[in-house]
């Protein structure tokens, strides 16, 4: 028969180490086993009713490492109100000075720091949580993740107003000459606050890596009627427009919306693609050869 769920007070809503509490007498080892818990990692558990969010996995790491490390890169902008940027699943990543030793832990990023670079790095405390101040896990974020997933961390950050541009640039400029800081500056570059969606960021950055020049994110365009249009895309030189069809259109209405204010557009004179999640992750290449043709149809040369 499972145990009986039995929450002391002082365990409710708490992740803690399953030893401490039973060395405790708070639970025993047969009581830690209820429906009442869940178990994180090794020895830690927490309160079964809390969220399954990155938050939860960072609290459940930290109880395993030794003091003075820190939430970085994608975790710390979980932490900050990025809720793309990491999932309960995902790797949390830290930073720990050198030389603190930090052992292997599955679903944990060490990134080790000299003493004089760690101390650089501005740090907060989210609840008690401590992690790298927005700017610098954007700067960590560049330099650890693949830039796709890089760009829409970096793009909400700046969107949600937790960081701006004169705060990348002070922190690509204080590690222009540390590993990874010339990708960093790239993307902080290419970054844009206005992006709508994560994948439309996506879809920006990948543009931009197969060769195609920068689009201009969420151009206001001025109708000859005196309607002003966004295109998520746009590269205005040659008034070409390209548009992320995500799930929402599923929403017949919006949909209907949508298409009424693209046609004023191409009536306008701009050559309008639409690029949907589907074919943006299973046709990409198709998708890049399009918006190339349409690029140099209008005038664009490489």
């Amino acid at each position: 028969m499972p145990p009986r769920p039995y929450r002391p007070d002082a365990l409710t809503w708490q992740v803690f180490r399953g030893s401490d509490v039973v060395r405790d007498s708070l639970l025993t080892e047969h009581q830690l086993r209820s429906s009442a818990w869940v178990r994180l990692r090794h020895d830690i558990y927490a309160d079964a009713r809390l969220e399954r969010d990155h938050a939860l996995a960072c609290r459940a790491a930290l109880l395993r490492l030794p003091s003075g490390v820190v939430l970085g890169g994608p975790s710390a902008a979980f932490l900050h109100g990025v809720e793309h940027a990491a999932s309960f699943t995902d790797d949390v990543h830290i930073v720990a000075p050198r030389p603190m030793r930090v052992g292997a832990q599955r679903g944990l990023q060490v990134h080790v720091h000299t003493r004089s670079a760690f101390a650089e790095s501005p740090r907060l405390s989210t609840g008690s949580l401590p992690c790298s101040g927005p700017a610098r896990s954007a700067w960590e974020t560049a330099v650890w993740l693949d830039p796709v997933r890089a760009l829409a961390i970096i793009d909400a950050l700046l969107g949600q107003g937790l960081t701006d541009d004169a705060a990348l640039a002070k922190e690509a400029a204080l590690n222009t000459d540390r590993p990874g800081g010339r990708r960093a500056g790239w993307l902080f570059d290419l970054a844009d606050g206005r992006a709508q969606s994560p994948p439309e960021s996506q879809l920006r950055v990948r543009l931009v890596l197969g060769g195609l020049p920068r689009p201009e994110v969420q151009l206001p365009v001025l109708l000859p009627n005196g309607v002003v249009l966004h295109p998520d895309l746009a590269w205005p030189t040659y008034r070409v427009a390209v548009e992320y069809d995500g799930h929402w259109h599923s929403d017949i209405d919006q949909l209907h919306r949508d298409r009424r204010r693209l046609n004023l557009l191409v009536g306008a004179g701009w050559l309008v693609l639409h690029v949907t999640s589907r074919r943006m992750h299973a046709e990409f290449p198709a998708v890049l050869r399009e918006v190339r043709a349409a690029l140099t149809a209008r005038g664009w040369r490489r």
